[in-house]
């Protein structure tokens, strides 16, 4: 299941460390969709092809183009340049839909009052970020995700 808390934002520290706050701050899920307007489901991603949920959520979200990607040092070309891109805060006008295949990582996100929310994704998790929310993205220490990006139409 994912997890998100309220996140420390010392730098100096590793980005793929948890940079929870002292004491923690955990966020529910229902309270990630209220301040930051992020969507989660989990599914099953050995039998996503099959059992239809993925398929089901696409349909009812017009997610028509899929691709994968795999980012580690051994399958992500330039990966040093790529993780720092990812990890800098950007939007998009479109939302952000990444179905986690295999390994992990996080998402973090600014909430409705600027605070950065930190959301562990694993196998199974298919999160969206609404458009015009800003994020950025970093592996955990296990340094290693699969995921399927979802797209309402081709990405350009």
């Amino acid at each position: 299941m994912v997890r998100a808390w309220y996140m420390d934002e010392d730098l100096s520290v590793d980005q793929r460390k948890e940079h929870q706050l002292d004491p923690p701050m955990p966020v529910s899920l229902d309270e990630l969709r209220e301040k930051s307007g992020v969507l989660h489901w989990k599914l099953n991603a050995d039998t996503y092809e099959e059992d239809g949920e993925l398929e089901k959520i696409r349909n009812e979200r017009g997610y028509s183009y899929t691709d994968v990607i795999e980012i580690s040092k051994d399958k992500l070309p330039n990966y040093e340049e790529k993780i720092k891109t990812f990890f800098q805060e950007h939007l998009h006008s479109d939302e952000e839909i990444r179905f986690v295949l295999a390994g992990s990582g996080y998402f973090d996100v600014r909430d409705c009052h600027d605070k950065w929310i930190r959301i562990e994704v694993a196998k199974g998790d298919l999160l969206v970020l609404p458009a015009g929310i800003y994020h950025r993205f970093t592996l955990d220490e296990q340094n290693y995700i699969k995921a399927m990006r979802l797209f309402v139409g081709e990405p350009v």
